[in-house]
């Protein structure tokens, strides 16, 4: 089964949600500004959480929350399965290696589980669709 079309659309999204979140930008109002009756109003996006270039940083809860864990790329074997320390996921990331990087929901890196790939030119991904519990980073 392909991720392909997942991935591409998990980019799209990522990169809006990395623009809106740096430019702190928010939804238009409507008209004079006012919220009409019953209507709510769009949260504001995540603050991104600190990342430096060339890392791999992750959060164990929602919304760059938690003690930030790191890897950096010097120390990672390229397009190797580096599993999280035991009893440990990550919900939210910053991908800030300059490399492709394949988050998985299995602590072995098997696609059986649930996937996606994040671009490495700068990525912040609020909350990831499942718990990550492995990674691989991969050449460009």
């Amino acid at each position: 089964m392909s991720r392909r079309p997942r991935t591409a659309r998990a980019f799209a999204l990522l990169g809006l949600l990395t623009v809106l979140s740096a430019t702190g930008a928010t939804a238009p109002a409507a008209g004079n500004g006012a919220t009409p009756a019953g209507a709510v109003r769009p949260a504001a996006a995540p603050r991104l959480g600190d990342c430096a270039t060339g890392q791999l940083c992750l959060w164990p809860q929602a919304d760059f929350k938690g003690t930030r864990g790191t890897h950096e790329l010097a120390g990672l074997d390229i397009e190797s399965c580096v599993p999280l320390p035991a009893g440990t996921t990550a919900v939210a990331l910053a991908n800030r290696t300059g490399r492709p990087v394949t988050t998985y929901q299995s602590a072995k890196c098997a696609e059986t589980g649930e996937f996606e790939t994040y671009p490495g030119s700068g990525t912040w991904a609020p909350q990831s669709p499942y718990q990550v519990r492995a990674f691989k980073v991969w050449e460009n």
